[in-house]
């Protein structure tokens, strides 16, 4: 029983830790038939970034619970209750730690200017790569993005 619970913990924690897709080719399903505006621009300057998430409770909780589960077999009464106290903190960590890590991704963050002149920063995925000079479109709405012009 212990086993089946630390598996599905695991598995919780696993599937509940998928990065996001940040590409500018995805969309939510709410976004379908959503109207959105379109702006010519030039793209201006062109990094790397590192994208995470901002909300690492998941994976810390779901390894505290996966830890306990697996120290409380260790020992029995007081060294279970101290096994699942200690299993619950380093489970705890490494759920976070694990969220961190899969959920972290490289993006790219352009800086374009806009054909009435101000300029705008985007940072999206990295399926689409463009160059300093380059003419694109920046999609916005309720989720923006850029896209080459041609």
């Amino acid at each position: 029983m212990k086993k089946q619970l630390l598996t599905i913990s695991a598995a919780a924690l696993l599937l509940s830790a998928c990065a996001a897709n940040i590409n500018s080719d995805h969309y939510n399903t709410s976004a379908t038939g959503a109207v959105g505006q379109v702006m010519g621009c030039t793209v201006v300057n062109v990094r790397q970034v590192n994208v995470s998430s901002d909300d690492s409770s998941a994976g810390a909780v779901l390894g505290a619970i996966g830890g306990g589960v697996a120290g409380s077999t260790i020992g029995h009464g007081r060294g279970s209750v101290l096994g699942a106290l200690g299993g619950a903190a380093l489970g705890g960590v490494a759920g976070n730690m694990a969220q961190k890590g899969l959920t972290s991704q490289t993006g790219v963050e352009y800086i374009v200017r806009l054909d009435n002149g101000t300029m705008r920063t985007i940072t999206q995925g990295t399926d689409v790569y463009m160059q300093p000079g380059q003419r694109c479109y920046l999609l916005y709405g309720d989720q923006s993005r850029i896209i080459p012009a041609n």
